[in-house]
């Protein structure tokens, strides 16, 4: 069936099309583009030749069809998606300031994002990973139970657990990290977090003391450090390997994270050594922040190894 499998939020986003427009001022939107970080991953793992299914919800309605259109032209197996009838698809409304930070407002509450119907997933055969964001798990208490009763599910059936934190205090509230996330942690075998990431869920102070924490962890194999314009860390529990950030004109930030998840574990099904993984996985980052849309960079299997193999001659 498929290989790579991703469960969460559903949206579509609408953008502000110039930077430092407030939301609240009148003025034009572009969109609705297809958005949330599960759909970003497991898009960009189809563009890249892999087998991808997601698992989530949409209402039956325009901005759904807008998400699932995009998600089946791309290759993505969308058999577990739920279209509800009775809610309205997920929104974020976004807009961008002079200094990369970023504003929204959500329209998620109550909508099939966080709502669709118990899954049954016994037809799913043979999956190599099943990948999870923390801001997936911040989003809802419902949402997060059903998230983890799958990860369970998947792993008996065989599949290896992918984690990005994407750790947002913002919906974090006053829950503390643990009960949040504490039960994907200790389940996962690939973790890909940021350096604040590293320190909030370990409470170290260093990297070499957080990462050895980490690993504490008997199923943890292989911590993918994201560390932006400084690049990336790969650890194994036998190897570091530090690989490149690639310089880009950034249009639009939203997904590079995502698009970088995605890469990472194409490269380990592809048994690419760490180090070339992460060269994917840079690459892929920085193609897609070179256009407006959360997942519109011209990503594709050609595109990355063209990046890989320009910075490799330089």
């Amino acid at each position: 069936m498929c290989e790579i499998w991703a469960m969460g939020e559903m949206l579509v986003e609408i953008m502000r099309p110039r930077v430092g427009m407030e939301l609240f001022e009148e003025g034009e939107f572009l969109g609705p583009f297809p958005s949330g970080a599960p759909v970003i991953f497991i898009d960009t793992v189809a563009r890249l030749g892999h087998t991808a299914g997601i698992l989530g919800g949409v209402g039956k309605d325009d901005f759904g069809r807008n998400i699932l259109d995009r998600l089946k032209k791309d290759g993505v197996n969308v058999d577990y998606v739920f279209e509800d009838e009775r809610r309205s698809t997920a929104v974020a409304f976004v807009t961008y300031f002079e200094d990369g930070s970023r504003k929204f407002i959500y329209h998620i509450d109550n909508t099939p994002a966080i709502c669709s119907k118990p899954l049954d997933i016994k037809d799913i055969r043979d999956p190599k990973y099943f990948h999870i964001m923390g801001c997936s798990l911040m989003a809802s208490d419902t949402l997060r139970k059903k998230i983890i009763d799958c990860a369970a599910d998947f792993s008996r059936n065989g599949a290896k657990i992918s984690f990005d934190p994407n750790i947002r205090l913002e919906l974090l509230g006053s829950r503390a990290m643990d009960e949040v996330i504490g039960a994907v942690l200790k389940q996962c075998s690939v973790i890909m977090p940021g350096l604040q990431e590293l320190k909030l869920l370990t409470g170290e102070d260093t990297v070499e003391e957080g990462i050895r924490k980490l690993f504490e962890n008997e199923k943890m194999e292989i911590v993918a450090l994201k560390g932006g314009q400084g690049g990336s860390t790969i650890y194994s529990r036998h190897e570091k390997v530090d690989c490149p950030f690639f310089d880009v004109y950034q249009v639009d930030p939203t997904g590079a994270g995502d698009c970088f998840d995605a890469a990472f574990l194409c490269g380990l099904l592809e048994e690419r050594t760490l180090s070339e993984a992460g060269e994917m996985a840079s690459a892929a980052g920085a193609l897609n922040v070179m256009k407006l849309g959360p997942m519109e960079g011209d990503i594709s299997a050609d595109s990355v190894s063209r990046m890989v193999g320009a910075y490799r001659k330089t």
